[in-house]
């Protein structure tokens, strides 16, 4: 697909025209006030992998309802302080896969962090071990819609909690450094990560790759490829729910927790992503509200943006901050 999109000097003016609820900042207090509620339980168990320069922890601790929520904790081997952590979140469909998947960070001599996203890891990678208890009304095959009719039902509400209390979990092992922690994603994890962003207060930085889950009302009429076109066509079947759908997914937008962002920023675009559109990466990076905030841009890739490239910018990045 060529360019769709708008061109890149609009892009870097663009602002989104979604709406953030006047009730936006107390909905989520009380979502993880309510969260806060149960233990976190976190549980580190010592896997043997076969892999001679990790250690690696399987990880179980207390998200969204005090469900249990799996994760990988990565060391470097011999690791004897408190070091940098990164805390990752996975893209759509994924789940935390097997260790051996996740060695990048580690072999930065960082800690790392790879959180399962409930309810999914059937769709690509190594699979996933989070179950999502909790059912909900009518919704279109995939994520996007379970639980549209409310925002206090929306699927992203369990995922983003789940993903403050990774954080939380993280930080509270001997190993990591919590005043040295960055959240890192790509497409649904970069978008879990901008979330983060404006519920964690103290993070050392953020880098969200493609993020989707960014200026929804955008997204979901200027592409048509999925996970964005499960909304339309969960309202070409339920005809006149637009404005309570809208309503909804508007306590999830990446745009609005952006606007909260308190951290350094790397983010990336790719200009013919139909996945997530560069105009609604643009929406949340625009609205990001650190001052120190840089974009990277791929002219002529699709969804997997820089891949190997954005890597080495992140891994470039991060040594300012952790």
């Amino acid at each position: 697909m060529a360019l769709f999109d708008l061109p890149l000097d609009e892009l870097r003016e663009y602002r989104s025209a979604a709406i953030e609820p006047e009730d936006f900042d107390a909905f989520w207090s009380k979502t993880l006030q309510e969260a806060r509620q149960h233990d976190l339980d976190a549980r580190f168990e010592p896997v043997d992998t076969g892999l001679s320069t990790v250690q690696v922890f399987d990880v179980t601790f207390a998200g969204f309802g005090g469900h249990p929520v799996k994760g990988w904790l990565t060391l470097p081997a011999g690791a004897d302080g408190p070091l940098p952590l990164v805390v990752e979140f996975i893209g759509y469909g994924g789940g935390r896969g097997l260790p051996h998947e996740h060695l990048l960070w580690a072999s930065s001599g960082r800690a790392h962090f790879v959180m399962d996203t409930r309810g999914q890891g059937s769709g690509w990678g190594g699979g996933g071990g989070t179950a999502d208890p909790v059912g909900g009304a009518p919704a279109y095959p995939g994520f996007m819609t379970r639980g549209i009719d409310a925002p206090e039902n929306y699927y992203y509400r369990r995922v983003y909690t789940d993903a403050v209390r990774a954080v939380e979990a993280a930080r509270s092992h001997p190993l990591t450094d919590p005043a040295r922690t960055v959240a890192v994603g790509s497409s649904q994890g970069g978008g879990i990560t901008i979330a983060v962003s404006g519920l964690v207060p103290d993070l050392a930085g953020i880098a969200p790759d493609v993020p989707f889950l960014c200026d929804f009302p955008r997204a979901a009429t200027i592409t048509d490829r999925h996970p964005y076109r499960e909304i339309g066509l969960y309202l070409k079947t339920h005809r006149g729910r637009t404005e309570d759908a809208l309503r909804t997914v508007s306590y999830f937008d990446g745009v609005h927790f952006a606007a909260r962002g308190r951290a350094p920023a790397l983010f990336s675009a790719a200009l013919e992503d139909q996945t997530c559109p560069p105009s609604t990466v643009f929406a949340a990076f625009n609205a990001w509200s650190h001052e120190d905030k840089a974009i990277e841009v791929y002219d002529f890739n699709d969804h997997e943006g820089g891949g190997p490239f954005q890597q080495a910018a992140k891994l470039r990045w991060m040594r300012s901050y952790i």
